[in-house]
């Protein structure tokens, strides 16, 4: 078997749980007495094509410069998108009852902007909804932090003087307390979806495994993910995300509720509390659903910018029905925002303490930008040789 699609498709007997591998045969399963416990994996976020994505989720980085980070933070903050049909769909299996977890990668706290309540949800890297003293860990009022990102400044804690880091895991950061608490409960699972993601990432991957061998698996994605097809009753439902959860909803007779639930997360989207007073976001807060314009960057006047990549992102979602994402010159992209705020590492943040830590200031290359993550703290200083230290930046 040298094809790899065959290597993961092992299994070609019989189903021993489902009427057939395909969406009609999940459908009918779903409606069964035997289907009371689903749970959802998801990592539906488009992807961002981040340059030196882990410089941006390291520690000792943002006490050095957190200015990246908080230019990413204003991009994805509550408000800038919409969820997709695919959330929408996760929130019907709420609705109805029957979902138990949904545990996401996602960082863009979609899931909850969709309706998903926060006893039904484990985000495993954390969100940008809520914000924390780096130091003092105590929590910063939610309505001030647009303020900060308005002014593409860091905030500061009102107890300590730290600086204020998006919820959101540091590289070296333990799961959630939540994962490991909720992950057991896999072990019930009447059905497990999982939803945009290729499960290369531990230990969110192992999640897939942990449901019994008896429980029906169906992977939504464009490719491949885990070990996914190898047991009796995996279903490979492979295409866009949001294509595929219409196909099934429309099997379910699930359409029209599907479509009318989606159509309220639109309410004035794209637009964001971002550049609203602190006076104008608590009136919002209060019942006013009115909203500003969305500002992408921390320049304070970028235009829309559109995350797919080549019209749909590898997960098949954000594309198609999502005409509310206007492309953004490529000049003007995410991706050449966080270069710059990279390259500008030549000092430490203006806001950065005295001592920033183990980052020697030093800009970074073009090449060191977008290089692999695997040996990826550009700014530390390399102890020995300098031939060791070429020795080492190579491997």
């Amino acid at each position: 078997m040298d094809d790899p699609d065959e290597l993961l498709m092992m299994y070609d007997g019989p189903t021993k749980i489902l009427e057939s591998r395909d969406v009609a045969g999940i459908a009918r399963y779903m409606e069964s007495e035997q289907c009371k416990r689903i749970f959802v994996l998801s990592t539906i976020m488009a992807r961002l094509n981040l340059p030196y994505p882990r410089a941006l989720f390291e520690r000792t980085y943002f006490r050095f410069n957190p200015i990246p980070l908080y230019t990413l933070a204003r991009e994805l903050h509550p408000g800038r998108y919409r969820p997709t049909p695919t959330h929408t769909f996760v929130k019907l299996l709420c609705d109805g009852g029957s979902l138990q977890m949904c545990f996401t990668e996602n960082i863009d706290a979609l899931e909850r902007q969709a309706g998903i309540p926060q006893n039904r949800l484990v985000e495993f890297h954390g969100s940008f909804a809520s914000q924390s003293c780096i130091d003092c860990k105590q929590e910063y009022d939610g309505l001030k932090m647009p303020d900060a990102l308005e002014q593409g400044e860091a905030a500061r804690c009102e107890a300590c003087g730290g600086f204020v880091k998006p919820s959101v895991a540091f590289h070296g950061d333990p799961p959630p307390q939540a994962f490991t608490d909720s992950s057991p409960e896999l072990e019930s699972a009447d059905l497990l979806f999982v939803i945009g993601t290729s499960l290369a990432t531990q230990p969110f991957a192992s999640l897939a495994t942990m449901v019994p061998q008896s429980c029906p698996r169906v992977l939504i994605n464009m490719d491949f993910g885990g070990d996914i097809g190898m047991r009796s009753d995996d279903v490979l439902l492979l295409g866009r995300c949001d294509d595929v959860v219409r196909d099934l909803c429309r099997e379910l007779g699930w359409d029209e509720t599907l479509e009318r639930e989606w159509t309220k997360t639109e309410l004035q989207a794209p637009t964001s509390d971002v550049m609203k007073s602190g006076e104008e976001r608590r009136a919002t807060i209060q019942g006013d659903n009115a909203a500003g314009p969305v500002l992408n960057g921390l320049n304070g006047d970028v235009p829309r910018e559109d995350l797919r990549l080549d019209g749909a992102n590898e997960f098949g979602v954000m594309g198609g029905d999502g005409e509310w994402q206007e492309q953004e010159p490529k000049s003007d992209s995410l991706t050449e925002r966080l270069r710059t705020a990279l390259e500008q590492s030549e000092k430490p943040s203006s806001h950065a303490s005295s001592d920033p830590g183990t980052f020697v200031a030093r800009s970074l290359s073009g090449e060191e930008l977008f290089a692999d993550t695997i040996a990826d703290y550009p700014s530390r200083p390399v102890e020995g040789s300098a031939a060791e230290g070429e020795r080492l930046a190579a491997a």
